[in-house]
């Protein structure tokens, strides 16, 4: 049986081989990234954010009882926009337009999990 080349040393370093193939790929990554247009990627991504808020926006959800103006059911609050602060600044976001919509995304402590928009991702990330 023959042996495999081993791509680590014992300590756990990449060989000069897998290195060289690895900074090739990083200055092709880079070639790309000069050459894009940064208001085109940002329309792509603004698309591709667009079509999984209207996705989101077709879910069924349950007639609240709540009829004080100015409330709007958490589906209809998805939203996409650029981040304005922290690492993800510049960066097209998904989100709910509710502070809670995370809350029931993941569930708490006292509440179990509602997936919607996590699925819906999923379901249809070909799409996207």
């Amino acid at each position: 049986m023959a042996k495999r080349k081993k791509t680590t040393d014992e300590a756990g370093m990449r060989s000069q081989e897998e290195l060289k193939g690895f900074d090739e790929l990083m200055d092709q990554l880079n070639e790309y990234a000069q050459k894009a247009d940064p208001k085109r990627v940002k329309e792509i991504l603004e698309t591709g954010a667009a079509a999984i808020v209207k996705d989101l926006n077709k879910l069924p959800y349950p007639i609240s009882q709540i009829r004080t103006p100015g409330y709007t059911h958490l589906i209809e609050s998805f939203t996409y926009g650029e981040s304005t602060n922290g690492k993800h600044k510049g960066q097209i976001e998904v989100g709910w337009g509710r502070y809670y919509g995370r809350m029931v995304e993941d569930g708490t402590a006292k509440t179990k999990a509602q997936p919607h928009l996590v699925p819906t991702y999923e379901k249809n990330k070909d799409k996207y």
